[in-house]
């Protein structure tokens, strides 16, 4: 990939009080080191990934239909989704319109024959790894309620 290589990023935080400086930082970081041209920042604060329509990742994904990008990228999957599914299917619309996916943090380049490996193994592990930190959490809620 070049300079000619058009990138949207993505980056969201769950609640008002964090920022996405530091996903930010990454991943600009990451764009400038490989030349290529970013198009727009697309940043959701205060937004939950297992809601599929978020402001920022609607006008992303408007974004892609129009063909005014290349790839995306985000600093890990679960910035951009929660759950497997609504990745799947963003991959396959991303696929469907010619546009790369790109995971900082996994390292997974949909562009490389190892990279759609790569993420179709570390895809249900993600997704298990996030099943069972709501089960943590679910089960401690319930804890301090009862004591």
């Amino acid at each position: 990939m070049d300079s000619s290589i058009r990138v949207g990023i993505y980056a969201r935080v769950s609640t008002k009080d964090q920022n996405c400086e530091l996903q930010l930082r990454d991943l600009r970081a990451f764009c400038t080191a490989r030349k290529f041209t970013v198009i727009r920042e697309h940043v959701d604060v205060g937004e939950s990934g297992a809601k599929y329509s978020r402001s920022q990742l609607n006008e992303l994904m408007a974004d892609a239909r129009k063909r005014r990008l290349d790839a995306v990228i985000v600093r890990r999957f679960d910035r951009f989704a929660r759950s497997t599914k609504h990745l799947l299917l963003a991959l396959e619309e991303f696929r469907s319109l010619g546009i790369q996916f790109i995971s900082y943090q996994e390292n997974i380049d949909t562009s490389s024959p190892l990279g759609q490996a790569l993420f179709t193994i570390v895809s249900p592990v993600a997704q298990r790894e996030r099943d069972l930190i709501r089960e943590r959490v679910s089960a401690g809620v319930r804890n301090a309620s009862v004591g």
